[in-house]
């Protein structure tokens, strides 16, 4: 069974759950990849989760120049979330690329954006989350990302089917 399977099964039972401390939910699938959410709320229709990870171990260890590829796919592929993703930051020596919103949605007195990490050191790692910062305040916050049981899906997909070849 693929990931995006296996998370609708465990959607389906969490339906109704609702708390204010994520229940962190994992799931494996034959090419021993993790994709990991911690999820605050679900009901009939939609989600809200405080972060998404996914473990992809074929990458760990490789350039950045695999992640540029990832990152860019993962880009043009994703253009259904409140805003539209692209890559910002590359750390060479770190093997990371910081993907954000661009650009970022602007609310009266604040600014609001996804925010993903990808990285090939240690596990080789996708790390989605969303965050709100408040002008004049310093920091940022994290904000529940909400979606539809189908753009969860949707999204799943197409993080797995994005992630390079390099066999």
């Amino acid at each position: 069974m693929d990931l995006t399977e296996q998370i609708e099964n465990e959607i389906k039972q969490l339906a109704g759950f609702s708390s204010s401390t994520p229940r962190r939910v994992e799931v494996t699938d034959s090419d021993h990849r993790v994709l990991g959410i911690g999820f605050v709320a679900v009901d009939t229709m939609s989600v809200a989760f405080e972060s998404m990870t996914l473990h992809v171990p074929e990458l760990v260890g490789h350039e950045t120049g695999v992640l540029r590829e990832w990152a860019d796919a993962l880009s043009n592929k994703v253009t259904y979330l409140l805003e539209n993703i692209g890559p910002i930051e590359i750390d060479e020596r770190a093997k990371e690329i910081l993907i954000r919103s661009t650009p970022p949605v602007k609310l009266a007195g604040a600014t609001q954006f996804y925010e993903v990490l990808l990285g090939a050191q240690a596990n080789g790692t996708f790390l989605l989350r969303r965050y709100r910062s408040e002008t004049g305040q310093p920091g940022r916050q994290s904000v529940d990302i909400q979606l539809t049981h189908e753009t969860l899906r949707k999204l799943v997909g197409d993080l797995v089917e994005t992630i390079p070849d390099v066999s």
